[in-house]
């Protein structure tokens, strides 16, 4: 088995360090390298193979904002997991909205992290619900709407498409999906893939954005 690929990005020498020996613990797991600042992180990970990066927000030179955006335009097949002290750090969302495929707290459970990692490199989001629900809170009240109603994407999907998207922009598990749709876990998994790629979204985090942008839900 090949371990996944982790590159650590974080302006704190001694962060970086004890990321790296949580994760070189690990036999699935290997950091592939580091940097201190969001530019020297855009050109290594763009030129060194990476599974992972865990991006700090606020660094100098370039934020971890930025550096996520020039990582997703270069269409290296990188996922970022952002790290960040609070969790309605106001860049989170912009974060997101670049293309990260979730966040973690710096003081989360080791295991935790270890686990965020693994998930993100199987092109699974880690935003839990609660903490989606209250990043939804926090932040669709700023979402751009349409002022034409409902975006002409939706029409691609289905109608259980669309109730499979509604639920996960609530911030429902695929268990949850699943029983409230009357649908085995299984095959929720397929309509989130279908969605995906109709979409044309990275992860889960972009299809509850999506649900949000395109007028499909609106927050109460």
């Amino acid at each position: 088995m090949n371990a996944t690929r982790v590159f650590l990005a974080d302006d704190q020498a001694l962060v970086r360090s004890g990321f790296r020996m949580l994760i070189e613990a690990e036999d699935d797991l290997q950091v592939v390298g580091e940097a201190a600042d969001g530019a020297d992180t855009v050109d290594q990970v763009t030129r060194i193979p990476t599974d992972v990066v865990l991006m700090d927000i606020r660094m100098p030179v370039m934020d971890g904002v930025e550096a996520t955006r020039q990582i997703v335009a270069a269409g290296v097949p990188t996922r970022v997991l952002v790290l960040t002290t609070f969790d309605l750090d106001e860049y989170v969302f912009s974060a997101l909205k670049a293309g990260a495929s979730g966040f973690m707290l710096k003081d989360a459970r080791p295991d935790d992290l270890l686990n965020a990692i693994r998930t993100v490199a199987d092109g699974e989001s880690v935003i839990a619900p609660s903490a989606t629900r209250r990043l939804l809170d926090h932040v669709v009240p700023t979402l751009p709407t349409n002022p034409e109603g409902e975006d002409p994407r939706l029409d691609m999907l289905t109608e259980r498409e669309r109730e499979v998207l509604v639920e996960i922009a609530a911030g429902a598990t695929n268990a949850e999906i699943g029983t409230k749709l009357y649908m085995a876990e299984g095959t929720v998994k397929t309509h989130i893939g279908r969605l995906l790629a109709k979409l044309q979204c990275r992860d889960r985090v972009g299809l509850v954005l999506f649900a949000y942008e395109s007028g499909l839900v609106r927050h109460a």
